[in-house]
């Protein structure tokens, strides 16, 4: 079958799996969303052949691939057939070369359809940094910590507003706390790949609702063009009341274990100052956890408030609840009255 183009690829039969034929440690640190590890080679076997490539001579190096994929066809059909019942494949390797095509040959000897990714996944590597340079219409969400801005996006969501949550995709909710309760992050590669391809399903969107971000979200790092757009954007800031923030951060918070809570106060005790740091800490200790947050959002608070200078155009919208289903509808009525008609730009072509 010919090579398919990276839009034909993404957009191919729905019952057909991705199969991505490289090296576990390849995949892991960044693959297309939703394909399925399917390497041709462990991490060790791809290491050995890249050695024997450089060290020795290519045709030794094509030997010893043989080696290690001959025994492993029939383990790889019956998976194969197990993850593809319609034994229809996507598959692709690095550059769409000599391990992709040796997996080709193998499932299309076992009676596959393949449709090969022609530039492999360096192509989608090249298609996903680009998405990022692309003009997006977005509208920003913001306000203090514990002021539920991301629990508002996803009530906007639920009205059909189109959304893209980068905490979602990060993992992490952008502070020292960000990382509990929540399954381990992605790479920076990986966070791109998936926030790439969420963009592009928004592509005929007229704006674009996304969360009030720093460039790092916990340990990956929001794609410098479109960070740059996201500081030059509209900005929506909900206010809510302090004792409210308190109160909510209180209760997520307290119910996770005291020893994550104080390694996370420590993680910000230089910013915080020795004294609020022994005092957040005391207050752990003592199951008193609107004192800890308090004394925390003294920290987040002024830093986010520093962070506000600057901004292009800001429309604050006053609240008197934490509740995300009235701060949706308050934020959306304020968008509708913003003055400027023109704000955003016109959506990506």
């Amino acid at each position: 079958m010919p090579r398919l183009s990276l839009d034909d690829f993404l957009t191919g039969p729905p019952d057909a799996p991705i199969f991505d034929a490289r090296a576990p440690l390849e995949y892991a640190q960044g693959h297309i969303p939703g394909a399925v590890s399917f390497p041709i080679f462990s991490d060790e076997e791809r290491a050995r052949i890249g050695t024997t490539y450089k060290q020795v001579n290519p045709d030794q190096a094509v030997l010893l691939g043989l080696d290690f994929f001959g025994p492993r066809m029939s383990q790889l059909v019956k998976l194969a057939q197990q993850l593809a019942p319609h034994r229809e494949v996507r598959l692709h390797c690095w550059r769409g070369g000599m391990r992709s095509g040796a997996m080709q040959w193998l499932l299309e000897l076992a009676g596959f359809r393949v449709h090969l990714l022609d530039k492999g996944y360096k192509d989608y590597r090249r298609w996903a940094l680009a998405q990022f340079e692309r003009p997006w219409p977005l509208l920003v969400l913001g306000g203090l910590t514990g002021s539920g801005k991301t629990d508002v996006l996803h009530a906007l969501a639920r009205r059909q507003q189109p959304v893209l949550d980068l905490e979602g995709l990060a993992s992490h909710k952008g502070s020292a706390f960000g990382a509990i309760g929540l399954p381990p992050q992605p790479s920076t590669e990986q966070f791109e790949n998936e926030l790439a391809w969420q963009l592009s399903q928004q592509a005929a969107a007229p704006r674009l609702w996304v969360e009030d971000e720093s460039r790092t979200i916990g340990t990956v790092a929001v794609p410098g063009p479109l960070f740059e757009q996201l500081r030059q954007a509209p900005l929506v800031v909900l206010e809510v009341p302090r004792e409210q923030r308190v109160q909510k951060l209180a209760a997520e918070y307290g119910r996770h274990d005291p020893a994550t809570l104080a390694a996370s106060v420590l993680r910000i005790r230089k910013r915080l100052g020795g004294l609020a740091t022994r005092e957040a800490m005391a207050a752990i200790g003592e199951g008193d956890m609107e004192k800890m947050v308090s004394l925390v959002l003294d920290y987040y608070d002024r830093t986010y408030r520093h962070g506000l200078e600057g901004r292009p155009r800001v429309l604050r919208v006053p609240t008197d609840t934490c509740d995300p289903e009235v701060n949706a509808e308050r934020v959306l009525a304020a968008v509708q009255q913003w003055p400027e008609p023109d704000f955003f730009p016109a959506p990506a072509p």
